[in-house]
């Protein structure tokens, strides 16, 4: 096809090439004038004095895909694509959609087949990365706003025992603890936190804790994990840690006879003192109704400003500004693993341990300022 045809048989016959020439009147894509005008009466017309057509630097037109004709790809002989975005296919959005789609199906097909991992302790990473953290990065993000520092502590690929102070009536510091290593660490390291044998007695929390890769808290697990390379997060608070009444709020408890240490120590990995500075503010324990406790066989049952009075809206967390900090390794490669059996040696690096995270609990609360800011 030589030339476009328009109207009927008295109508002009435009030739092609005069159709492509008419490219260099269309406007400009950078805004400029496609002309150059020296008439200082501002007459900007093509046909004015001292007006001259220039193709404006810089300056493209759209073309089909596959076509040579410039505008016209009839002209090329090529076929004109259809209409879509920007000329066929699906939009971006359309295709991001798809895509999240399809991994859906896949997980989901995953799991009813049985087609996915665990490791010896029952840790399903699958299952940990795009359903379990993912219902809490909402809380790690928006409502608590957490900030980390000093990540760089923690090793990027190799085993390191990680000893943070516990707080905040229910254990939702460990689970913030777990959401930064995983998605602010540049390895996306997986936490493996020790917990109490109260959690593993407990049917759907014990299930979920193994899913989530979390083990009990003993010897022969903390060393096996350690020596796999893992990183193990322990608080030697324990429930003294975690259910103290807001008057001693950042004020660490005893961390116990070290049995954490002298795993550090036998598998020879680096301790990583941590701080958690928002917790204390969640769920302000004013009292503890110790009798009823005793009977649902909890170490306590706390009192707050908001529970019991309001049921389940008590259960809601203050939106305390949270912050995490990882303090300088502790080595001790530099050991022998027999050392691990000195009472006096365990006990004075587990009280050096003790104060480090101790004094990082101070500048990082000094850091943050007011715990809820907003106000």
């Amino acid at each position: 096809m030589s030339e476009a045809v328009s109207g009927g048989e008295d109508a002009e016959v435009i030739p092609i090439t005069r159709a492509r020439a008419s490219r260099e009147h269309l406007p400009d894509p950078s805004g400029e004038p496609p002309f150059e005008a020296s008439d200082p009466s501002g007459d900007l017309s093509p046909g004015a004095p001292g007006a001259s057509f220039r193709e404006a630097p810089g300056a493209s037109f759209p073309e089909a895909p596959g076509a040579s004709g410039g505008l016209f790809p009839e002209a090329s002989g090529e076929p004109v694509p259809e209409a879509g975005w920007p000329f066929s296919g699906p939009r971006a959005g359309e295709e991001d959609d798809d895509h999240r789609l399809a991994e859906l199906l896949a997980f989901l097909r995953r799991r009813v087949t049985g087609d996915y991992e665990v490791d010896e302790f029952g840790f399903d990473a699958e299952l940990t990365d795009r359903v379990l953290l993912e219902l809490i990065r909402p809380l790690y993000r928006h409502w608590f706003r957490t900030e980390t520092v000093g990540m760089h502590n923690v090793p990027g690929d190799s085993g390191a025992l990680i000893v943070a102070n516990h707080s905040g009536t229910l254990p939702l510091d460990g689970l913030m603890l777990q959401v930064a290593l995983y998605d602010d660490h540049p390895g996306r390291r997986a936490l493996r936190l020790l917990g109490a044998d109260l959690v593993y007695r407990l049917p759907v929390l014990g299930h979920l804790s193994r899913k989530t890769g979390h083990t009990l808290a003993c010897r022969e697990d903390a060393d096996r994990l350690l020596r796999k390379g893992e990183v193990v997060g322990v608080f030697p608070e324990g429930f003294k840690g975690v259910g103290k009444p807001f008057s001693d709020r950042y004020r660490l408890q005893r961390f116990g006879r070290g049995g954490f240490v002298a795993s550090a120590i036998r598998a020879g990995v680096p301790i990583v003192p941590c701080a958690i500075v928002g917790a204390e503010e969640i769920y302000p324990k004013i009292g503890d109704l110790r009798i009823l406790a005793r009977v649902l066989g909890l170490p306590y049952l706390p009192v707050t400003p908001l529970f019991p009075w309001l049921g389940p809206l008590g259960l809601v967390p203050l939106p305390s500004k949270w912050m995490i900090g990882f303090g300088e390794p502790i080595r001790t490669d530099e050991l022998d693993p027999a050392d691990a059996d000195d009472p006096m040696l365990v006990f004075n690096l587990t009280d050096q341990v003790r104060e480090v995270v101790q004094q990082q609990l101070d500048e990082l609360r000094l850091r943050r300022g007011h715990a809820f800011p907003f106000l």
